[in-house]
């Protein structure tokens, strides 16, 4: 639970001081990539701590996970450019990787699966807690003292977490011959990388139709053909594909893509409207975030719960998929005069589907397969939500920044000197009417994404429903 809070804790602190970082350093068309590159760090390397927990056992996986994930954070704190800090949350998410993928497969190693959606319900709810307090304190550093503490704060949690595992982790079983998959890691890198580096790059820095995109595009299909011709070899596959003839990891692992896709794409750019639009603080801004997070809290316990006492999870995903579409759906419907209220309501909503769906998937997952393949296909769900959350990041990052361009372009006068660094101070600093027209400006830059993310979470709806119904091994609870 110590690295659960850890992890998301810094998936949700980091947006709201996002506005700030950007009117220190410059490049609004690169705040994405603040998100983004952490979480292709992350989705890269998640198979290959799920396999190496299988091989080397969760503990001394899981410390050294923690570890890189501190260095990382430090080096983010001290950054002085826009582009190492980039390269520092990258290094970040190197170690991020391994904190979710690996804590929840100790849960899959000593809890059985009728058991275990309880205590995925409390993982889940460890999860909205963390996302309740990360807006919050994000907010609370970027007003009272400076952005760079939302990743100093990770220190001492973390520390603390690397004695907690030391002192009391026991992991249980015995591994079997280590033999690492070095040419799979590598050639699934690879294709990630290009996948990611053409959702983002494409249509903004460079032409579709350019030979920089049109080398992406063969690196990440080179790199996919290679990796499934050398799973299809290894002796212990990093990503083993008969995993996928499973009906239940496929349709898993296929949802949380599209969630994954719908929900980060998305939730980046709330920050950002309650800033800059409707000109709250970053620490208010971080305030009204938590009714999402607070919906996600509600559910995921209650869901977790109401699965280990039924033994049935298929219902959950397919009503929490639909919640979702209808949440990201209202807003899209935000305009420049809506009450930031409004927009907390409608995130309260998404907050409620979202809770449904997340733990449920891995759960469904574990519960399909073999003990040995426990890592790998919570490492395989887990890995498909992480590549869904990086390119829709990407994709409506470039969709904003093509937008707010264009917006501007289009609205203010010409001739009109913009600020260099836009945030929400120097957008403050404006005249009256130019301030409004920067605000209509990115509403209407912000509505296609909310849109696109809304037919996404409609996508993840059809899908749950071929989701199958599998009793969940293991004895049921005592009244």
């Amino acid at each position: 639970m110590l690295v659960m809070l850890l992890a998301s804790l810094d998936q949700t602190i980091v947006s709201t001081a996002l506005p700030t970082i950007v009117g220190e350093f410059g490049g609004l068309a690169h705040l994405s990539w603040i998100v983004t590159a952490y979480l292709l760090a992350t989705t890269v390397v998640t198979p290959i701590y799920g396999k190496l927990g299988d091989l080397f056992g969760r503990k001394i996986v899981l410390q050294a996970a923690i570890l890189v994930f501190l260095l990382g954070s430090a080096l983010c704190g001290l950054s002085r450019s826009m582009t190492q800090l980039i390269g520092f949350r990258a290094l970040q998410g190197l170690g991020g990787g391994g904190l979710i993928v690996t804590t929840m497969a100790v849960i899959g190693d000593i809890i059985t699966p009728r058991e275990r959606g309880r205590y995925q319900g409390i993982f889940g709810g460890v999860w909205g807690l963390s996302t309740v307090l990360g807006p919050l304190i994000g907010g609370f550093f970027v007003e009272h003292l400076s952005w760079r503490w939302i990743f100093y704060v990770n220190l001492p949690l973390g520390f603390l977490a690397v004695a907690v595992i030391g002192a009391i982790f026991t992991p249980p079983g015995t591994r079997r011959r280590p033999a690492i998959d070095l040419a799979g890691a590598a050639l699934l890198a690879a294709a990630l990388t290009g996948l990611i580096l053409f959702t983002s790059l494409g249509g903004n820095t460079f032409a579709w139709n350019s030979a920089p995109i049109a080398g992406m595009v063969a690196i990440t299909v080179a790199g996919t053909l290679g990796f499934i011709l050398v799973e299809r070899l290894a002796t212990e596959p990093i990503l083993p594909l008969r995993l996928f003839q499973n009906r239940i990891v496929a349709v898993s692992c296929a949802v949380g893509f599209v969630v994954g896709l719908a929900m980060f794409g998305s939730v980046t750019y709330m920050p950002v409207y309650l800033q800059v639009v409707t000109g709250v603080s970053p620490l208010r801004a971080g305030l009204q975030l938590t009714p999402m997070m607070a919906g996600m809290l509600v559910t995921s316990i209650a869901t977790g719960r109401t699965i280990s006492r039924i033994g049935r999870y298929r219902l959950f995903p397919i009503i929490g998929t639909a919640i979702s579409t209808v949440g990201l759906g209202l807003l899209a419907t935000l305009g420049a005069a809506s009450s930031p209220w409004t927009a907390s309501g409608y995130m309260l909503v998404l907050g409620l589907g979202l809770g449904m769906v997340m733990q449920v998937l891995v759960l469904a997952a574990q519960n399909a397969v073999e003990f040995r393949d426990l890592g790998v296909a919570t490492s395989g769900t887990t890995l498909f939500r992480s590549i869904g959350g990086a390119v829709g990041v990407a994709v409506f990052g470039a969709i904003f920044a093509a937008g707010i361009a264009v917006q501007l372009a289009g609205r203010m006068p010409s001739g009109t000197p913009l600020p260099g660094a836009i945030g929400p101070a120097a957008i403050a600093a404006l005249p009256p009417a130019l301030r409004t027209l920067y605000r209509d400006a990115f509403t209407a830059a912000l509505h296609p994404v909310f849109l696109s993310a809304a037919c996404l979470a409609a996508l993840g709806f059809v899908l749950t429903c071929f989701l199958q119904e599998m009793p969940l091994r293991g004895p049921a609870r005592r009244p």
